[in-house]
């Protein structure tokens, strides 16, 4: 349904007697997930050539460098490669509207719609990344009720039930399984958490105390960073839903080399050509690309998913 002039709800306040001249818009978050994808120009592979895109994944070697003795010959082996795939799809999203409601407003309707519609394209995104995210062999959760112990599974879902919150415990079993499959550093020698404030809660008020929850020393800081644990960096996000669980919602700890994003046509601002003598016109936004896991494979996977079956 297009905004109209004749419904308030929809358009009819677009005027300066009954709304402030100071334009107002409901604050949004910026991209979380999509900004620790790693993105891939898909227009390399080439416009028409099918609507999957592949890249290459290497295998470490099979066989351990080691040391040589002089009278015997230089050892050889071999690595595996495979390809990833994503599917290329289309997003995007549109508000139609008359051409009255933009000859009549004293608001720029046009200007408005563009903000809108830029807020509604980071959400998705957000939920087309973390959607690959969610898909890693590797999922923990707390050891029975341990405060420090954490139970790994290399599995499609979590089969544990969480009964205590995320803690700083915790999350130093996490690094410390990360660090020892040898995941490599998101970032230097840090690693990546995202999950809600509320997950956050019972593990910053563990660090209040010590105060070792900081950010010094970066001068890069991602959107919503909060601190520094453990060579962790800790991202808040609300665009992706919580799961409902009655303990620790979900939480996402990751190195390098995570989701791969392929971009066939960059997010842009369309207008539409106006239609019915220009009394119809309209604002969307569109993009063509993708996103995909690139590690599937257990012993090869960058992202740990903290969380509970229920």
């Amino acid at each position: 349904m297009p905004q109209l002039w004749v419904t308030n709800s929809l358009g009819g306040y677009m005027s300066a007697k009954n709304l402030s001249k100071k334009l107002r818009l409901a604050v949004q978050p910026l991209i979380k997930f999509r900004q620790l994808c790693d993105v891939k120009d898909a227009t390399q592979q080439g416009k028409h050539k099918g609507q999957t895109y592949h890249w290459d994944v290497f295998s470490d070697v099979a066989t351990q460098g080691a040391t040589l003795t002089e009278t015997t010959t230089m050892p050889e082996t071999q690595f595996v490669i495979t390809q990833g795939t994503l599917t290329v799809n289309e997003y995007g999203n549109s508000v139609p509207y008359t051409g009255k409601l933009d000859d009549l407003s004293e608001l720029p309707v046009t200007t408005i719609i563009n903000k809108v519609i830029k807020n509604d394209a980071k959400k998705a995104f957000d939920i087309a990344a973390e959607a690959q995210f969610s898909y890693t062999p590797l999922h923990v959760c707390e050891d029975g009720s341990s405060t420090t112990a954490i139970n790994l599974m290399t599995a499609s879902t979590n089969t544990d039930t969480a009964s205590v919150e995320l803690g700083k415990g915790h999350v130093k079993a996490i690094r410390d399984v990360m660090v020892e499959r040898n995941i490599p550093p998101y970032m230097g020698d840090d690693y990546i958490a995202i999950s809600w404030p509320t997950t956050y809660r019972t593990f910053k008020n563990d660090l209040e105390s010590i105060k070792q929850y900081t950010t010094e020393g970066f001068k890069m800081i991602l959107n919503g960073e909060v601190g520094r644990y453990e060579n962790i960096r800790f991202i808040e996000q609300t665009n992706i839903a919580k799961d409902g669980s009655t303990y620790s919602d979900w939480c996402y700890f990751m190195g390098d080399d995570t989701v791969c994003e392929a971009i066939v046509v960059p997010e842009e601002i369309r207008g539409k050509i106006p239609g019915d003598y220009g009394r119809s016109k309209g604002v969307a936004w569109y993009y063509l690309g993708g996103f995909g896991l690139v590690h599937t494979a257990q012993l090869q996977a960058r992202i740990v998913r903290w969380g509970s079956k229920a």
